[in-house]
């Protein structure tokens, strides 16, 4: 048995040095010496370095008393949205857009910030880019671990885990991305908080089939993550929904999507979480837009009688899982624990 796991944990390490040496052609300026995970933890998701493109040069269209035109008025209400505000100035990212780029880079209210999405563990999340007074510009690796976005600066070319928003492997490893508070709601809840706010558009619309969905059926039950082959949650579904919070400092929870929807609101402590319908699942149907009804998350700190929107992130188990390992998942419903 002990030559046996021997040989396994040597053909493991071969495997990620044969693969870590490959990544060196593919990224010369990358130092694979320096990581704070295994490399052998890093996969490739199938795209290389840039396959898929992210937006470095976004434009938006304004909505007027709320209506939307040109590009912007094919987006359904019930489509979501990544909507930032920062110092007045507020944007939504349509997921029919992030779909296919999974990272914006923009300036928002004189913030410089990227806006992410990962299909595979529905994650979307803001970054303030500025490291040590450094600025940053990220793309896509093309790699996963635990079937995330691995992200990387175009500056030292260093990887980042989107989930958390820290830097993996390179010279910035062990540095960490501000995580900014933002929503992912319906665009039609975003037109009535915000009728004067810009929405991203694509730079050009006829190089990808944007409003389709390339990730048909993937967040449906029963179904396995995408290249993952980690440990999975106890009592529920992998690919079910939750919402992540930081509810205190280092601290994780998550609350499943349908415990939250039967309940309306969830009071942890001073933080408020509250569900309302009128979403779609952008991973549902053919079409961001025609997926099933998951609802609206708000997330918010009570301070002094007065509520602010802090950091969230509406995930999967099995990614929530994976990233915070034994953090809790409240998940008991009127009809009993999930299965």
């Amino acid at each position: 048995m002990v030559a046996a796991v021997s040989a396994l944990a040597a053909m493991a390490v071969g495997r990620a040095t044969a693969e870590s040496f490959s990544w060196r052609a593919e990224w010369p300026r990358t130092d694979f010496s320096q990581h704070t995970v295994p490399l052998e933890e890093i996969r490739s998701g199938g795209p290389r370095k840039d396959g898929i493109p992210a937006i470095d040069m976004p434009r938006f269209e304004r909505l007027n008393g709320g209506a939307a035109s040109g590009w912007a008025a094919r987006i359904g209400n019930a489509e979501p949205v990544i909507s930032l505000a920062i110092r007045g100035d507020v944007r939504a990212y349509p997921l029919s857009v992030l779909i296919w780029h999974e990272i914006v880079n923009d300036v928002v209210g004189d913030t410089p910030v990227t806006v992410t999405y990962c299909p595979l563990c529905n994650a979307s999340l803001v970054f303030q880019r500025t490291v040590e007074n450094r600025v940053l510009d990220f793309g896509t690796t093309g790699k996963l671990r635990n079937s995330d976005l691995v992200m990387y600066d175009r500056q030292t070319e260093s990887w980042w885990q989107q989930f958390g928003g820290d830097a993996i492997v390179g010279v910035m490893s062990g540095k960490h991305l501000r995580l900014m508070p933002s929503r992912l709601e319906s665009f039609g809840r975003f037109r009535q908080r915000f009728p004067g706010g810009q929405v991203l558009i694509p730079n050009n619309p006829r190089t990808r089939n944007y409003g389709m969905n390339p990730y048909v059926g993937y967040d449906a039950g029963g179904q396995k993550p995408f290249l993952y082959s980690g440990s999975l949650p106890d009592g529920i579904d992998p690919m079910e929904r939750v919402v992540a919070v930081e509810t205190r400092p280092g601290y994780h929870e998550a609350w499943s999507l349908p415990l939250l929807r039967e309940r309306g609101t969830i009071e942890a402590g001073d933080i408020v979480l509250k569900w309302e319908a009128g979403q779609t699942s952008a991973l549902d149907t053919g079409t961001v837009g025609g997926g099933r009804d998951i609802g609206n998350v708000v997330v918010q700190r009570q301070q002094s009688g007065q509520l602010s929107d802090i950091v969230y992130n509406v995930t999967f188990a099995f990614s929530f899982h994976a990233f915070r390992p034994g953090s809790p998942i409240h998940k008991t419903t009127s009809a009993g624990p999930e299965n």
